[in-house]
């Protein structure tokens, strides 16, 4: 066939063809590039603010080591989400909101995207509310500069974002977590600020001959995500451990407790101290709200300042890269959130407690029954002035095959290995103190024993509150993992 008549044929054939067909011919299959950023905001307070993690706040006189909102951005060509620890007691819902739509107008990334959690460092400047059923409607110094602070290290790690690969896994450390909840045949131990005796004891005396037995169990696992540069430098290292804060602090001093330690070990350990743009390590708290390291069955010496903390933090970044070493990294992987509020009820007292803690409070002769009564004497009657419910956020986020939820509680071991077991993801964790604080998340059981963490005023939502967020925020995960054939 002469040149020219088969041109003219190849020309004919072209304009039958549909659009649809051209359409099709001309999108030629594009490469998914999966990308990350990291960024660490400093957020240590000025000396004289108030310590809060006892029973009686007093003014910081040092800072022992900075305090940080560490940020880590996620981006899969479609999706964005980000994860930002402040290391915190508990920071109200109020505020990462305002944080978040700070973002919102800044970036874009809608707030469902964007999770922020306190990792409940006992040794940090307040950033709560009076009353955190009922915010007040002006924040103080610190809420505005904590707020800022969030918003422009997320802002600052999407500036850091870059072509990545990711990957998890997971070690145990079963060596510094204990449950700190323990039944007692000393009923002295067993007293509760309501003039009655419970049926466990948090904290009971170290090597006590009452004690009998821990009243749950404990979650050994830290989970982790690991995050570095298409030519392997690392970019950020998120774990999550089930340990409440260790403490042993200085007079007066403020310091990001072992989470911070973890965060400096594990930049030196990958070789990550000196990186351009910064490695970012991240601590998170898993389910702790009765977990802590103390070994209740043994006295032991009391240790120096920042011994134990030291000791908590190296060996659990040392338990992570170990299993970091075998991590399969991937080149892109599947992002999504999702958040919802829940609706609770609050706890309120009757009219026969009210009037047990009025004679608390007025009657000077009377002999107290439990130390700190006065104290849930104020606390009953916040609640009782308090709103009827309250809307608490709960969120889920996809990365992969990793499902994390997130709850604005110090929640109890229990139900974080409930959500692991009940999972559609082949690896799941919960992040507690999540987009707010409402205190501590008891199951019903543990509600039936007693004991500080499920008191009116340590705990003021109903007492179903864990099964009800338990299952919301399974249905967000499973409606998560059911969008990945979707993508």
């Amino acid at each position: 066939m002469p040149q020219r008549r088969r041109f003219l044929c190849i020309l004919t054939s072209l304009l039958f063809l549909s659009p649809l067909a051209v359409s099709h011919a001309a999108q030629k299959p594009t490469k998914r590039t999966f990308r990350a950023g990291a960024a660490a905001s400093n957020i240590t307070p000025p000396l004289g603010e108030l310590i809060v993690g006892g029973w009686k706040p007093y003014p910081a006189r040092h800072i022992h080591d900075e305090l940080f909102a560490k940020c880590l951005v996620l981006d899969d060509g479609k999706t964005q989400i980000a994860i930002v620890l402040c290391d915190n007691v508990g920071i109200p819902r109020e505020v990462f909101d305002a944080a978040k739509a700070m973002i919102k107008k800044e970036t874009g990334l809608p707030p469902s995207h964007v999770l922020t959690a306190a990792t409940h460092t006992h040794s940090a400047t307040t950033a709560r509310s009076p009353n955190p059923l009922a915010p007040g409607k002006e924040f103080t110094p610190y809420q505005r500069f904590l707020a800022r602070r969030i918003a422009d290290g997320v802002r600052r790690a999407i500036n850091n974002l870059e072509p990545a690969r990711i990957g998890w896994g997971r070690a145990e450390e079963k060596s510094q977590v204990f449950n700190r909840r323990w039944h007692v045949t000393n009923k002295a131990l067993l007293r509760n600020p309501f003039g009655g005796v419970d049926t466990v004891r948090m904290n009971p005396p170290r090597g006590d001959k009452s004690l009998l037995r821990p009243a749950g169990p404990i979650d050994p696992e830290i989970a982790f995500l690991a995050v570095q540069s298409r030519d392997g430098r690392p970019i950020a290292l998120l774990a999550n451990y089930s340990l409440h804060y260790v403490g042993g602090v200085g007079p007066g001093h403020v310091s990001a407790d072992y989470f911070g330690v973890f965060a400096r070990r594990i930049a030196e350990l990958l070789n990550a101290e000196k990186t351009d743009p910064p490695f970012v390590g991240i601590l998170s708290n898993g389910t702790s709200g009765d977990i802590n390291n103390i070994n209740f069955r043994q006295r032991s010496p009391r240790k120096k300042p920042y011994e134990k903390m030291r000791e908590v933090g190296r060996l659990v970044a040392k338990r992570v890269y170990d299993a970091h070493k075998s991590v399969k990294f991937h080149d892109w992987v599947a992002l999504g959130a999702m958040q919802k509020d829940l609706v609770l009820n609050v706890r309120k007292p009757t009219e026969e407690r009210l009037r047990y803690f009025e004679n608390v409070m007025t009657n000077k002769e009377r002999k107290p029954y439990y130390v700190h009564e006065r104290t849930y004497a104020q606390r009953v009657k916040q609640l009782a002035n308090s709103p009827d419910s309250v809307a608490v956020p709960l969120q889920a986020i996809r990365i992969g095959d990793v499902g994390i939820a997130a709850i604005p509680f110090e929640v109890f071991v229990e139900i974080g290995l409930e959500i692991k077991r009940k999972s559609p993801f082949p690896r799941s964790f919960t992040i507690e103190l999540a987009n707010g604080s409402y205190g501590y998340l008891p199951t019903p059981a543990q509600h039936k024993l007693g004991g500080y963490e499920t008191w009116m005023g340590t705990n003021r939502v109903e007492k179903p509150a864990s099964d009800k967020i338990t299952k919301t925020v399974l249905g967000l995960l499973s409606e998560l993992h059911g969008s990945a054939g979707r993508r």
